[in-house]
Order: structure tokens, then C-alpha cells, then sequence
């Protein structure tokens, strides 16, 4: 990645952290193409909701597949000349599928899950960039309440606070990509240009390992 010129960029963080409004922002600003999840399309997402241990097998195979498809055609476009390639950027990371799956399935799910999702995801092109987006778990509630998904509506905060510890967890030790932690409770990427202007100086300047940004809080 050049500065200016955004190659493989990734943002992560937990449910309602506000990954795909900053994604469509970042696409927009660098010209860059959506690789974004489709959770409305997994048919047993919301009976997971309702009924985690009914259908947790089923909804994470969905989204392996799902995300899978996804890198493949990924890998496959990165192999045109680099001077015909746009930008990317993706409100995903492939070990996302992972994490989940590791709070939502049994001892002996897991262990067909991971037998399917090595093969599935050998070769998969690592990231030039991961932003991960932290923000409190009050904070995360209050986000996905304002959205309004049906699906979402019968979160729990007990679930969120596990996979915000989950996320916190892995990226304690990632090492696969430059990585930029940014304090998200309290900025607003999409609509608070100060907040957003200073994560693309970031954006545009390369920097190998681990770097933070933390915003201070708008004041009028």
C-alpha cells in the first residue's frame, strides 16, 4: 500500500461497533470497491438469536461459505496486473468466521467446523491494513438498538460482552497485517468529519505493525 493509494484494507470489531458506515465512507473517499457481509441473507440467523444452540452449526457453515466465496473471487481478481486494480476495502476479516465460531458451537461442532474451514481457507490473501474498532459494550447495545435489525433485536448484552473480549483477544496477538486500534465509543466516523479525516491520515500513510488512534470526544 502507497500512501494515498489504500490496497487491502479490512475493518473489524464486534456487532454494532460501526464497521460497514466507516467501510462505505472509506470506499467512497479512496474510490475503492465493497466487500461487505450480507448477514440478512443467512436464513437461521434469526432463529440463532432466538435459539443459539438450535441452529448455531448452520449459521456459521452459511457464513464460512458465504465469506469464502467472497475471498476466492478476491484472490482471483488480485491476480490481474496490480496497475488494473481498485482498492478494496471489507467490513470482514475471513478469521471473524472463527471467533464466532469458537463462542457459538460445541466441543464436537467445532471440531467438524474447523476441519471444513482449513480447507476452505487456505490461500486466503492477507489484508494491507486491519482497523479494529473498540467501543464499550454499552455502547455497542445503544448502536445496534438505534440501526433497528429485526435480527438483532434479541442480542444480548451477555453475548456482546464475549465477543468484544473474543475480538480483544485476537487482535492482543495478531500479526498477520499492519493493524490500526481505534477507540470507537465515542467517535463517529460517519457523519464527524474530524473523527473521519484524522482515521484516513492513518489510512493513507503506510505503517507497518501495531499503531492506535484514539479520537477525543466532539464537544461543542
Amino acid at each position: 500500500m502507497t500512501r494515498g493509494q489504500p490496497g487491502y484494507i479490512v475493518v473489524e470489531g464486534p456487532i454494532g461497533v460501526g464497521k460497514t458506515s466507516l467501510v462505505k465512507r472509506l470506499a467512497a473517499t479512496f474510490g475503492s470497491e465493497l466487500l461487505l457481509e450480507d448477514a440478512s441473507s443467512n436464513p437461521f440467523l434469526e432463529r440463532f438469536y432466538q435459539n443459539p444452540r438450535q441452529v448455531a452449526l448452520q449459521t456459521q457453515l452459511f457464513f464460512l461459505l458465504q465469506r469464502t466465496r467472497q475471498m476466492q473471487e478476491l484472490r482471483q481478481s488480485l491476480l490481474l496486473p496490480e496497475t488494473s486494480q481498485p482498492g478494496r476495502v471489507a467490513d470482514f476479516l475471513m478469521e471473524k468466521d472463527y471467533l464466532f465460531a469458537q463462542l457459538t458451537l460445541d466441543d464436537d461442532e467445532l471440531r467438524l467446523y474447523e476441519q471444513v474451514y482449513r480447507q476452505l481457507t487456505l490461500d486466503i490473501p492477507p489484508p494491507d491494513l486491519v482497523i479494529y474498532l473498540q467501543a464499550p459494550v454499552e455502547v455497542l447495545l445503544a448502536r445496534v438498538a438505534k440501526r433497528g435489525l429485526a435480527y438483532e433485536r434479541l442480542i444480548e448484552s451477555a453475548y456482546l460482552q464475549r465477543l468484544a473480549e473474543t475480538y480483544a483477544r485476537f487482535f492482543h496477538n495478531y500479526a498477520a497485517a499492519p493493524l490500526l486500534i481505534v477507540n470507537a465509543a465515542t467517535a463517529n466516523f460517519a457523519e464527524n468529519d474530524k473523527d473521519y479525516n484524522a482515521l484516513v491520515e492513518h489510512v493513507r500513510t503506510p505503517r507497518g505493525g501495531r499503531h492506535y488512534l484514539n479520537p477525543l470526544p466532539f464537544t461543542v
